[in-house]
């Protein structure tokens, strides 16, 4: 029989195994009747040449290590609930013709070579769960129930027992792997194959949950195994219904020739996980982030994403003959993201379906990769919609021409590190990390706005001051799952009010000190190894060492603005929409503020003029300058104001 069908269909060996059952029913009903047995087993042995495969009950006995008296009770019980002849006549058999099942009393009485063994806990019928006493009568007298599911096991259907299908969920091999993802299934497959009883238990381990998933379905596959996948969390905590659940699986994984995989996504396996994994036999996979302690023997391997080039060999494998359309996007998307070999193959057949419909299939390439992976990074960080353009940075020329450069190392990634050679040299260094410096407001933002929109990126924010923990260790784990998920999403990190942290690093006094530059230096090593752009903010530069300025490839700052340069963020802060009267940009950039305060104070002047149902002029954007002064307790000076009334 073949797991992988989940309810075997009528076939040639369906009849051939339901008349081998009606068979031996008919040796069944001899014994019972007293009578001689050899035209049943003729009738039997006619009927094992027409099956050309193992009959459910030979594979029964040869699983669960039945004796010939075992056997003959699974049948016996069997045949209560199949053939009505049976029933009766075991109520014939039973002291006033009350009981028209089958007990082990009538079994020892009239199957051959009886053992009192075979109803025994450590015996397989009772064991394995095939047969249970249902009532509180005696053992010899309590009725046998044979289990539903081998019931219908014998009758020749295949299915996944209903106790199991909402914790179990069939994992098929997939149409497209990763050829170091392919050699890793067949290495996992040649090493069970070659470890011999007890089975090892493997731990898959890494990032890559659909990688781990298809290692394990491609390796099983190769065994002639079904894999199922179970989540940790839906596991049972109670010690007993975690040893009905491990007996219930043990026996689906013989009658359905299945392997088990528990997956634990990031977290530590739990308790139940591991004793499940101690417990039950036959091929266990274990999906973790990490390796963990077993006592068992086990078969570690370690599971990585998809490189750059295997994802851009998988893209084209997805998307066929359209492939070419899209060119270099192909090797932009590769670099940026890391998608598996299934994501890849999942939108590949979705491109396909809506490249018809969409103007530009490389825009609709990258924002299908941007929605997939922005969704698991959402919890984590907060999405800035880039909408800034070049134009709207007003900044030193030398500024932009270091952000440009920094666009630049992004763009050209692929050929530099793929192409060039320099990935094979390690990951270290790889990570573009920028440190923006500068006062509040003078467009550090906007600067990492405008980087994400030319890369066709998404930008998210990680407020530091809310990451930073007081707990030993907290900061480092925080960190930790913004750059586990961000490594996938492609996304530009920003961490804002970077000082909560550079303001803790000092000369090493007690164990604060010292973790504290633990700390520092964790955020600096990830973000060196990020495949993606990775800014940080800061109002303090000179709070900043210069062997932490070292560590990182760009450092930007931005000054605050000239009288000009204010003249012309002026010029263009109020969008084209809104109506104004004799502004005088001159004039206006008088004020001594920052970008990011001139937006205010522009906002703030709309509402006001909207209130008076005017357009926008000089005494509204004089009242909104007061109310921003105030808020920097700073209140505005005459040279600053006069002549604007």
């Amino acid at each position: 029989m073949n797991a992988r069908d989940t309810a075997r269909a009528p076939t040639d060996w369906t009849a051939a195994n339901q008349r081998l059952l009606s068979a031996e029913f008919a040796r069944i009903k001899a014994r019972l009747r007293g009578e001689d047995e050899a035209v049943a087993q003729a009738r039997i042995t006619q009927c094992r040449l027409d099956l050309d495969e193992v009959a459910a009950i030979d594979q029964l006995v040869e699983r669960f290590g039945l004796s010939g008296f075992e056997r003959d009770t699974v049948l016996l019980a069997a045949g209560v609930e199949m053939d009505s002849e049976i029933g009766a006549l075991c109520a014939g058999a039973s002291p006033g013709g009350q009981r028209p099942w089958a007990t082990f009393g009538l079994a020892l009485a009239v199957l051959p070579d009886p053992h009192w063994s075979a109803l025994t806990p450590v015996r397989p019928l009772r064991r394995w769960r095939l047969v249970e006493p249902t009532d509180d009568a005696s053992l010899v007298n309590a009725r046998l129930k044979l289990d539903e599911r081998v019931l219908h096991h014998l009758a020749g259907a295949g299915f996944l027992d209903t106790r199991l299908q909402a914790l179990l969920q069939p994992v098929q091999v997939p149409a497209t792997m990763a050829p170091r993802q392919q050699t890793l299934a067949q290495a996992l497959a040649a090493a069970i194959a070659e470890a011999g009883e007890p089975v090892p238990v493997v731990q898959l381990w890494g990032k890559d949950r659909h990688g781990k998933r298809d290692i394990a379905a491609s390796a099983a596959a190769r065994l002639g195994l079904q894999l199922y996948a179970m989540a940790c969390e839906d596991l049972p905590e109670s010690a007993q219904e975690l040893e009905a659940l491990a007996v219930l699986w043990q026996r689906e994984a013989a009658l359905l020739d299945a392997a088990l995989l528990i997956e634990c996504g990031e977290a530590a396996p739990p308790a139940p996980a591991l004793r499940l994994v101690e417990r039950i036999g036959g091929l266990t996979l274990l999906s973790v982030s990490e390796p963990v302690e077993l006592t068992r023997r086990d078969i570690r391997i370690d599971i990585p994403k998809p490189g750059v080039r295997e994802q851009r060999l998988l893209w084209e494998q997805a998307l066929g003959g359209r492939a070419p359309r899209y060119g270099a996007a192909l090797d932009g998307v590769a670099s940026e993201f890391r998608l598996s070999a299934r994501d890849i193959h999942r939108l590949g057949a979705e491109l396909q379906r809506a490249e018809d419909l969409a103007t530009d299939p490389v825009a609709t390439l990258w924002t299908a990769c941007r929605g997939l992976e922005g969704r698991r990074i959402a919890g984590l960080a907060q999405r800035i919609e880039p909408v800034a353009r070049w134009d709207d940075l007003i900044l030193p020329e030398p500024q932009k021409a270091t952000l440009r450069q920094i666009a630049a190392h992004l763009r050209h990634r692929p050929t530099v590190y793929e192409q060039w050679g320099f990935a094979g040299k390690g990951g270290r260094g790889l990570g573009i990390s920028v440190l923006f410096a500068g006062e509040s407001g003078t467009g550090k933002t906007m600067a990492a706005e405008v980087l994400a929109h030319e890369l066709h990126l998404d930008l998210y924010r990680i407020d530091l001051s809310a990451v930073v923990s007081k707990y030993i260790g907290e900061t480092e784990k925080n960190l930790a799952r913004v750059f586990d998920v961000a490594e996938d999403s492609g996304v530009v990190l920003l961490f804002d009010e970077a000082d909560a942290l550079f303001g803790k690093r000092s000369e090493v006094k007690d164990s604060h000190d010292r973790y504290a530059n633990i700390e520092v230096s964790y955020l600096l090593q990830r973000m060196e190894a990020y495949r993606g752009l990775a800014i940080l903010t800061t109002n303090q530069q000179k709070a900043l060492d210069t062997a932490f300025s070292r560590r990182l490839r760009f450092v930007v700052n931005f000054p605050f603005p000239e009288a000009s340069e204010r003249e012309a963020i002026w010029r263009r802060i109020f969008p084209g929409a809104t109506p104004t009267a004799d502004l005088d940009h001159a004039k206006l950039a008088r004020l001594q503020m920052a970008g990011g305060n001139i937006r205010n104070i522009a906002l703030n002047a709309a509402f006001h003029a909207a209130q008076d149902a005017q357009p926008v002029g000089m005494a509204h954007v004089l009242r909104a300058a007061q109310s921003e002064a105030s808020k920097r307790e700073r209140p505005l000076s005459d040279a600053e104001t006069r002549g604007w009334s």
